[in-house]
């Protein structure tokens, strides 16, 4: 009997059936370390009307575990016995890991890892199917909800895009052009002349993002081509002009300041 045995107890003498056993799963005995110990499993609640003991006994031998990259890791053998009989079966083999064990971190599903500037060229990112960013197009919180007649011939054609962006996405993305490089607290636009929204290049967005946002087409702004704020503004704007005045005269003789003296 193993010392960490209990006298009359078949499962806690069945150490050397629990080392087997680990030895098989692990492939190799040199893998399987020193008993640790071993745990009764729960079986039965008395809440229900089942005492314990009336399901048989599972009982839980621990080994440390010699596997290469498993520091801190064990082998689990849980044996069972059923009610009035000796005989004692293995029921699982498992290798777990301990409080000091090197752990893998949690898994993050890859639509959350991702970040802008994470897309290549060749790369596909589809959308999930919950996606709280995008809505049926046929939705009343869609921009054009508000002509239900196009709506309607949308839905029974089949026309148009499947979904669109929702009132979340509108207002994420609005968040997020508004706080960047072409927002109206950029230092850019502190300095302007005018806001873009004076502007004679600025094209606005259609939809509900109209009265905040559009798009720059000065080829000779640091924001062509950008979604930019309306209150956002660079030296390019269009009422940044010079007046063309009278050509001023050109004088060749010598001047004098006589501010600072009499003449006499």
């Amino acid at each position: 009997m193993h010392p960490d045995s209990a006298d009359g107890d078949p499962l806690t003498a069945a150490v050397d059936l629990a080392r087997a056993a680990a030895e098989e799963t692990a492939g190799d005995p040199t893998l399987v370390g020193e008993h640790l110990g071993a745990t009764p499993e729960p079986l039965g609640d008395p809440a229900e009307g089942v005492p314990p003991g009336a399901l048989g006994q599972v009982l839980t031998h621990s080994f440390a575990s010699r596997q290469p990259g498993y520091v801190g890791w064990h082998w689990a053998v849980t044996l069972a016995r059923v009610p009035d009989s000796d005989e004692v079966t293995v029921d699982e083999v498992v290798l777990l890991p301990g409080d000091a064990a090197l752990l893998a971190p949690a898994w993050v599903p890859w639509h959350e890892r991702l970040r802008p500037g994470d897309l290549s060229v060749g790369d596909v990112l589809p959308a999930t199917e919950d996606d709280p960013r995008l809505v049926p197009s046929y939705a009343t919180e869609d921009d054009a909800a508000a002509d239900p007649e196009a709506q309607a011939l949308a839905t029974e054609l089949g026309l148009g895009r499947e979904r669109v962006m929702s009132r979340e996405g509108r207002s994420t993305a609005a968040a997020r052009w508004l706080a960047g490089e072409f927002g109206p607290r950029a230092p850019m636009a502190r300095q302007a002349p005018g806001p873009c929204g004076t502007c004679g290049f600025f094209l606005p967005l259609a939809g509900s993002l109209r009265g905040l946002l559009g798009a720059c087409g000065n080829e000779y702004a640091p924001a062509d081509g950008r979604v930019v704020a309306v209150d956002y503004g660079c030296g390019a704007h269009s009422q940044a002009t010079l007046a063309a005045g009278e050509p001023a005269e050109v004088v060749t003789s010598a001047r004098y300041d006589t501010a600072d003296f009499d003449v006499l």
